[in-house]
């Protein structure tokens, strides 16, 4: 019985560490899973360095609204999956693919971390070859 106590908690221990290590926001790969705008907006910068394709901008938070809008017409989003996180200091990253109707993307997403927040300040979308 002892040993299941300690094993409960140590597994409690670890998954909390996990939980409150995590800093890239777990609402930006749901946003992109969705295609939901409006979820991904809400995780912008007031500035933003956005490349689409050969396309790159830097932009207030509305410009980059409505170029990802753009971005998103005519293309329904079927997958998104996070194929690399990491975190250095003050910032944090994501690498995932975007599967659409339009074709498959690679999505880096570039995070700063500000008052106790992360938002993204960066986000490249390529095309693949898939």
């Amino acid at each position: 019985m002892r040993k299941r106590v300690i094993l409960l908690l140590a597994s409690l221990f670890v998954w909390l560490a996990f939980a409150l290590a995590q800093d890239v926001p777990a609402g930006v790969a749901e946003a992109f899973r969705k295609g939901n705008l409006r979820e991904l907006v809400s995780y912008l910068g007031e500035k933003v360095d956005l490349t689409i394709g050969n396309k790159a901008i830097s932009a207030d938070k509305a410009l980059a609204e409505g170029e990802l809008a753009s971005f998103f017409t005519g293309k329904k989003v079927q997958s998104f999956d996070v194929n690399h996180q990491g975190k250095r200091g003050e910032s944090s990253f994501i690498v995932g693919t975007l599967k659409t109707t339009g074709g498959t993307f690679r999505v880096n997403c570039f995070f700063r971390r500000l008052q106790n927040r992360y938002y993204i300040h960066q986000i490249r979308i390529d095309k693949t070859e898939q």
